[in-house]
Formats: structure tokens, sequence, C-alpha cells
């Protein structure tokens, strides 16, 4: 009854509990994750800002400021679009507030959380004096492991999963786990639960299951995709912002191609509002590429800073960063630098220098 089946694979876990209880509270799985996820980012981006001449204070208060905002953000964007679980005829206005307040059953909107983080980024490096791009790129690779951290939630609350289907791959939810956690009238009600999956129900260890897409997986999948690429790209960058450009441009683009198949997602009218956002990010994820690699070609300058590895302990160990700066090269060519730039490998900040970690970063704005 509370197991998780992948027959196809021939992967049986019979008891999957969606979380664990201490003194008579349940603590779901998910949050568990999604807590976990918030540390393993925040050590990226200060591990990643050490590397780029970022204070890793910078990046600690950033978490202090965007943790609340940002769990407001995604459960405000579901309920916006989900409102007729919260309002409506026969719903008092106590009961409203108390389902809005409840998140143990989930009810988190991944993209209410990225807009509300980005709000959070402007404000905060602008108070700050940070340079944003640089600040961004730092960020990203800590968020898409959150969000994989995030995918493994919805699987300990058996949700994010697509339509009917008797591929390898399936994955099989037992009909009684619904039936006795009292959402299966809410399940096909809503439309997460199909016609379909229930006329094609399978057999698995003597229980009847839906076999469905295992939507969570996919985009989990997809995402650690991401992460790896920005992984081995984030050294060759060619700007500050490349980055998270590319991971606003490929996240959409999974996101919209594995929104399409799944069967409860948050809807405006006749769209799924999630494809109409990923279309946004892909759209400004290729806008401001274009843009900039179009600049990169005709010589114009914009920063980069990529990250140095620096042994530990050594005076300069949150100084040394490398620079490529296109303006300086077309400053050699026009015959105005005379001195030759060093190689990229072998640039360094000298130990005497008294610009601040945050002049180094791009303490302005291009």
């Amino acid at each position: 009854m509370d197991g998780i089946y992948f027959p196809g694979l021939g992967i049986s876990l019979p008891n999957v509990p969606e979380g664990i209880t201490i003194f008579g509270v349940t603590i779901k799985f998910y949050g568990i994750l999604i807590a976990i996820g918030f540390l393993f980012g925040l050590k990226i981006a200060m591990s990643e800002g050490k590397k780029t001449g970022i204070k890793e204070d910078d990046y600690l208060d950033y978490w202090l400021w965007m943790l609340l905002p940002c769990i407001l953000g995604a459960r405000i964007y579901y309920i916006i679009f989900n409102h007729t679980e919260y309002f409506g005829e026969g719903i008092s206005f106590g009961e409203s507030l108390r389902r809005m307040i409840d998140i143990r059953n989930g009810g988190l909107a991944i993209y209410g959380g990225l807009i509300a983080g980005v709000i959070v980024s402007v404000i905060y490096t602008k108070k700050r004096k940070l340079y944003l791009p640089l600040f961004a790129d730092n960020i990203v690779m800590g968020v898409l492991l959150g969000q994989i951290m995030g995918r493994w939630g919805n699987f300990f609350n058996r949700e994010v999963f697509g339509s009917y289907t008797d591929a390898f791959f399936r994955m099989a939810l037992p009909l009684d786990h619904f039936r006795n956690e009292g959402t299966l009238s809410y399940m096909t009600g809503s439309g997460m639960i199909t016609d379909t999956m229930l006329k094609n129900t399978e057999m698995v260890n003597g229980v009847e299951c839906i076999t469905v897409v295992p939507s969570f997986l996919l985009e989990g999948l997809w995402n650690l995709a991401v992460l790896l690429f920005i992984l081995w790209y984030r050294k060759r960058k060619k700007f500050d912002g490349e980055l998270s450009m590319f991971y606003i441009l490929l996240y959409g683009v999974g996101r919209f191609l594995i929104e399409g198949n799944r069967t409860d997602s948050l809807m405006i009218g006749p769209l799924k509002i999630s494809q109409v956002v990923a279309i946004m990010c892909i759209v400004t994820g290729l806008v401001v590429l274009i843009r900039n690699y179009v600049k990169l070609k005709q010589g114009a300058p914009i920063q980069c800073h990529r990250p140095v590895s620096v042994p530990k302990g050594t005076a300069d160990e949150k100084k040394k960063t490398k620079l490529m700066d296109p303006s300086l090269k077309k400053e050699k060519a026009s015959g105005t630098e005379e001195e030759e730039n060093p190689p990229e490998d072998e640039e360094k900040v000298p130990e005497n220098e008294e610009k601040s970690n945050r002049e180094e970063s791009g303490g302005k704005e291009e």
C-alpha cells in the first residue's frame, strides 16, 4: 500500500514513507530535502564566490535574506494559480487561512521561489554594491542542486507524475495509498489520476497500481545534466552572467517539454502556466546570450570573472581571480595599451593591491 515500484526496471520499494514522526509530529521528507538543498546551495555559492573575489559572508547574508521570501514566493505562486483549493463557496475565512498556511502536504511551486529569488538578488546586490551577473553565476549551481533534491521530495510525496504509460520506465503507485490518505477522490476529480490510468491498472506484488510517467525523475535528470554542463563550462565562460542565462534557457527548455506530460499542472485558462513561464525563460536566455555574444564579437568590454582554485591560508586567498576584459584587447589593438596582458592561466592580482573584493568583482553594473 505504501510501496513505489518500477516494474519494467525490476525495482520494488514496498515501504516508502512520506516522512518521519518525532514526538507525534510528522516531518515530511520533502521539507527535509528542501532544507538540505538550501544548505548545499549556500556552500556551493560561498565556494564559487571565494574563487571569483566575492566574500563568503556576502552569500551567507544573501541566503538569510532570501530564505523566507523564496518559500513565500513558491507558496503564493501556487495559491494564485490553484486558488479554488483555498477560496470558494463553503470555505470559511478561517479554513481558507489554515489551508494557505499548511504547506506540510506540498503546494510549493518552484517558479514562484525562483521569481522571489531574482527579486531579492536584484535588491541585495544593489544594496551591497555587488555585480549582479557574477553574483548570479555563482548561485545557479546551488539552485540546480536544490531543485534536484526537491524533485526527490516529490517522489516521497507521490506527486509530479505524468500521464499513463506502460513503457519500461513506468512508475507504479498503489491506489490503496491514495484511498487510505483520503486523497483519491481529489486526485481523480482534479485530473491528476485520469480515467485512462484507472482503466489500465497493473497488479504489482499483488497490489493494484496506476502506472505513470515519472516526471519528477525526468526533470531531476535534466537538471543534473544542466548542472554538469555548467560545472564544466564555468571556467570557459565568456562573460559574467553567461552561466545564469544558460541556466534560465536550459531549465526553461526542459521544463516546457516535461510539463507537457504532467497531469497536475497549474493552469491559466487552457494553458499550463509553467509552460508559459518556460517560454519566457527561453526567450530571455536567448536574447541576453545573443546580445552579449554580438557585443563580444564587436569588441565591446564585458566583464568576465572565472573561478580560480586558491590554496587555503594564503594571504591573497580571496583576491585571486581570472579576469578577461575585452576592452584591454581593444586598447592593445589600437596601440594605446603598451603592456602585454599576462597569459590567462598566469594572471594574478598583486598582494599589495588595495582594491576591495567588491571592486574586483565589478562593483558596478554594465
